[in-house]
C-alpha cells in the first residue's frame, strides 16, 4: 500500500474512532492520523489472528472493510491508550 493511501486510511480511521469513543481525546490531524495508522496494525493483526488463528502484524487495505477493522483498531488503541495513561493516587 502507497504512503497516501496510508494517510487516508489513517485520517479515515483516527477520525471515525474519536467520533465514536466518548470523550474528548486531543490531538490534530497528525495524532488522528497516526492513531488511524496504530489501529489499522491492531485491527488487522487481531483480524489475522482471529481468522487463522496464528499471530502475524498485518495492516488492511484501503476498502470499505479494511476502514471497518482499521476504525475497530483505533477504537481499541484509545482504550488501551487512556487506561495505561490514568494515574492512580
Amino acid at each position: 500500500m502507497s504512503i497516501i493511501a496510508w494517510i487516508i486510511l489513517g485520517l479515515l480511521a483516527g477520525a471515525i474512532a474519536k467520533a465514536i469513543v466518548p470523550g474528548y481525546q486531543g490531538g490534530g490531524w497528525l495524532s488522528t492520523m497516526f492513531l488511524g495508522v496504530i489501529g489499522a496494525f491492531i485491527g488487522g493483526t487481531l483480524h489475522i489472528f482471529i481468522k487463522t488463528g496464528t499471530l502475524q502484524l498485518s495492516a488492511p487495505g484501503l476498502s470499505v472493510p479494511g476502514v471497518f477493522v482499521a476504525v475497530l483498531g483505533a477504537i481499541i488503541a484509545i482504550f488501551i491508550y487512556s487506561f495505561m495513561s490514568r494515574r492512580s493516587v
